[in-house]
């Protein structure tokens, strides 16, 4: 089969999970809105449904379009920002779904999907970059595991920072006495903002877990293809920086009683940095972990 028609198709079913990504954000956002104005109704509940069945839709149709760029390539599909973006995407997707079946997390949904719908769309204009072959620096084993449990890990950061966020306006929503709150049909179907702390920090552990897995992996990468396990690369110090921002989450909420805004606020702190990790030190800084494949 012509490698070049399996990659144009992936490219194809990138754009059809953000379509369908799209819809299924249009859906969760009429559910958002008419439960705010304090109009729930049967039909919001089915507009939830729809969004998470279109959201599974689109998930599925993202690790096609992974699968095939893989093979279009001949390799793992994550060695550069376009490869990395979708496959962050179909990670991300199934993390959310997944937990949602353990818990009922769909009141994230609008924001999972508005997120999911930015990426793909980056990935699919200034971060597209056509199969090429890897680095030297790639050809390795380690890229499959350290790349693999990177993503997974920002995976769970997400969905703890999209839980973090509501979080804290359910918080300053119970601040008030009963009387004086806004009916929100939403905000009342919504777990209490302690039930949605704790839900944030059982998957942010998780999350945490993966990334300290990703540190090691990647130190013992970096050993392989350059003969050191640490050179404080500006990729390799904003990794650190990131667990260093988790691991104070943690040891703040588990040692010092931190607890609601502060907990909060620096569980979405830590997924800021991750963004910046992702978004703008593999774009735009030089090192060795120069692997955007832009410009």
């Amino acid at each position: 089969m012509d490698l070049a028609q399996l990659e144009e198709w992936s490219m194809t079913a990138v754009v059809t999970a953000g379509i369908i990504f799209g819809l299924a954000f249009i859906f969760y956002a009429y559910d958002f809105a008419v439960r705010t104005a304090g109009r729930a109704s049967a039909r919001t509940h089915k507009s939830l449904r729809i969004g998470t069945s279109l959201s599974w839709l689109g998930f599925v149709v993202i690790v096609a379009a992974v699968v095939l760029r893989g093979v279009a390539a001949q390799r793992v599909p994550w060695s550069n920002m376009h490869e990395f973006s979708i496959t962050a995407v179909a990670i991300i997707a199934g993390v959310y779904l997944f937990v949602n079946l353990w818990r009922d997390v769909s009141f994230t949904g609008m924001f999972v999907t508005g997120f999911l719908v930015i990426v793909l769309l980056l990935a699919t204009t200034i971060w597209y970059t056509a199969v090429k072959p890897l680095m030297p620096a790639l050809e390795s084993a380690w890229i499959v595991i350290h790349v693999l449990v990177a993503i997974l890990g920002t995976g769970f950061f997400a969905v703890g920072a999209a839980l973090s966020a509501l979080q804290l306006v359910q918080a300053r929503r119970e601040a008030k006495p009963k009387d004086q709150r806004r009916k929100n049909a939403y905000l009342d179907a919504l777990p209490s903002s302690e039930k949605l702390e704790q839900l944030s920090f059982t998957v942010i552990i998780i999350g945490f877990v993966l990334w300290t897995f990703t540190l090691i992996f990647g130190a013992i990468w970096a050993q392989k293809a350059w003969g050191r396990y640490w050179g404080w690369d500006v990729k390799e110090t904003w990794t650190l920086i990131i667990w260093v921002v988790y691991a104070g989450y943690l040891h703040a909420r588990a040692t010092r009683g931190w607890r609601g805004t502060r907990a909060a606020v620096l569980a979405i702190i830590g997924f800021a940095c991750v963004l910046f990790n992702f978004g703008v030190v593999n774009t735009l800084f030089k090192g060795l972990h120069a692997y955007s494949g832009l410009g």
